[in-house]
């Protein structure tokens, strides 16, 4: 994978990166999202998700694709390079029980990278640590690129599903947030090249909630 690649899936605002897209203001790519909440015998237990990645953020990829076959050994390499550079920001998802993070395992169940039109969508599945009661519990999560150089967002509330034994007890809902005009104006001035504040958690600011709760 290329190193421009790897800055992008690192969050890294870099003026190298993806040269014919110019526009200043974050975010600069953008990654639709899809989350279903996997549960069995009455626990949670991870999340599978799906990232479709904008034309402009594919092209790397499809570009060091070529014309390989889907599942060959080509996309399956470039899977394991963009996963592992996920793996290393914590999957850029955070999710909470009763004001305390709930940690993820240190890998994937599943993942795979394939071919959508011009477009590239990275599927995985990520376990939970340890398995979280469902009965009477409420959680939340968020998926999202701290720095904001990247937007992650669902683009329909339809698009966080629940398995078939949540279904029954517990009802989930997506929170788009409306940062102040301070904050958005903040984002509006930063190019390429520029990185706000870690302590700022610009991203977070911008990110969708995920609320589960259940019966």
């Amino acid at each position: 994978m290329s190193a421009r690649l790897y800055r992008l899936m690192c969050a890294a605002a870099v003026v190298s990166l993806f040269p014919a897209q110019e526009a200043l203001a974050h975010p600069h790519s953008f990654i639709s999202l899809k989350t279903d909440i996997v549960s069995e015998a009455g626990q949670i237990t991870a999340l599978k998700m799906r990232w479709k990645m904008d034309e402009i953020t594919s092209a790397d990829l499809l570009y060091d694709a070529g014309d390989a076959a889907p599942g060959s050994p080509v996309w399956k390499k470039l899977a394991a390079e963009v996963m592992a550079n996920v793996i290393g920001q914590h999957y850029f998802t955070e999710f909470w029980h009763n004001g305390q993070k709930v940690k993820f395992a240190a890998t994937p169940l599943a993942y795979g990278l394939a071919r959508e039109g011009h477009q590239a969508v990275l599927t995985f599945t990520l376990p939970l640590a340890h398995p979280q009661k469902a009965s009477g519990a409420r959680y939340t999560f968020a998926t999202f690129d701290p720095t904001y150089y990247v937007s992650m967002s669902y683009d329909a509330p339809g698009d966080v599903t629940l398995s078939n034994e949540l279904r029954e007890r517990c009802n989930v809902a997506v929170k788009t947030p409306q940062p102040d005009a301070a904050v958005q104006d903040f984002a509006l001035s930063l190019d390429k090249s520029d990185a706000p504040p870690e302590d700022m958690d610009l991203g977070k600011q911008f990110a969708q909630e995920v609320t589960l709760q259940c019966q």
